[in-house]
């Protein structure tokens, strides 16, 4: 069934210091992504896209369970092909969306990621999680084998690791979700916060074009031949040189002074 709650209800968002705190609201339903949360999720980083005076988007969940993946009641209330694929191309459209924005996104796991939710964080560019969290990718225990997590899944960790984990449905503890580099950092769950805050103002306080031509060009030559991919790099790293925040920050570092950003 629709969501009751507003898209403001659904998706909470909180501003500090050039971090923007994206929230997953929906707890009585594990925070799995039904259309409204993935419509609001989607907007909300749209209008994030061009919010200068935001760096980092970080994206957490309240509520007992991260995101417990699609809403399995909305689905069924919803059958047939054009309704199935209308829902996986909105949900991809949205993951992409992550990948494309031009500031870095961070999820903040404090508990169970499972399906859709486990692609959230395997999307998100970093993910910091408590140490109580767990992963899975379990479509293949109701017969829906994880397909579109598949694609997130398989690029933020080894094939074989990504295999074992979309045949068996299993759960993997935080350490071992780290160990297989799905996540970045495991801390206990009361230190989550700060050190979820420490990793974002240590790159907010970086130059904002620096960090969108950077995650651009990571994703971007991550799909070339090996020699295409330094060709792009290259061209990257040029253009870089030639913004004024290059200039800003070489003439700093000699300078032993903090630099001033100009996002240009």
């Amino acid at each position: 069934m629709p969501d009751s709650a507003s898209a403001t209800d659904l998706l909470l968002r909180d501003d500090r210091d050039g971090v923007a705190t994206l929230t997953l609201n929906r707890p009585h339903a594990r925070n799995a992504l039904s259309v409204g949360l993935m419509t609001a999720l989607e907007s909300e980083l749209a209008r994030l896209r061009d919010d200068t005076s935001v760096k980092v988007v970080v994206i957490a969940a309240a509520g007992p369970a991260f995101c417990a993946g699609h809403d399995l009641k909305e689905v069924r209330a919803n059958p047939g092909r054009a309704a199935y694929e209308a829902l996986f191309a909105q949900c991809s459209r949205m993951m992409l969306s992550i990948v494309r924005l031009p500031k870095p996104v961070i999820a903040r796991v404090h508990a169970t990621a499972t399906a859709a939710g486990c692609q959230l964080v395997a999307t998100c560019d970093l993910a910091i999680a408590a140490d109580t969290a767990r992963f899975a990718t379990p479509g293949v225990n109701i017969g829906l084998f994880c397909s579109t997590p598949m694609v997130a899944l398989s690029r933020a960790i080894g094939r074989k690791a990504a295999m074992e984990m979309l045949l068996t449905g299993e759960m993997a503890d935080a350490a071992t979700a780290k160990a297989l580099g799905l996540v970045n950092r495991v801390v206990a769950p009361g230190e989550l916060d700060a050190a979820t805050h420490a990793l974002a103002a240590g790159i907010a306080s970086k130059s904002p074009l620096t960090l969108a031509l950077g995650k651009e060009a990571f994703y971007a030559q991550a799909e070339m031949p090996i020699e295409a991919a330094y060709a792009y790099a290259s061209e990257t790293m040029t253009r870089n040189m030639l913004a004024r925040d290059a200039e800003e920050g070489i003439d700093a570092f000699i300078q032993k002074r903090k630099p001033t950003w100009q996002g240009c």
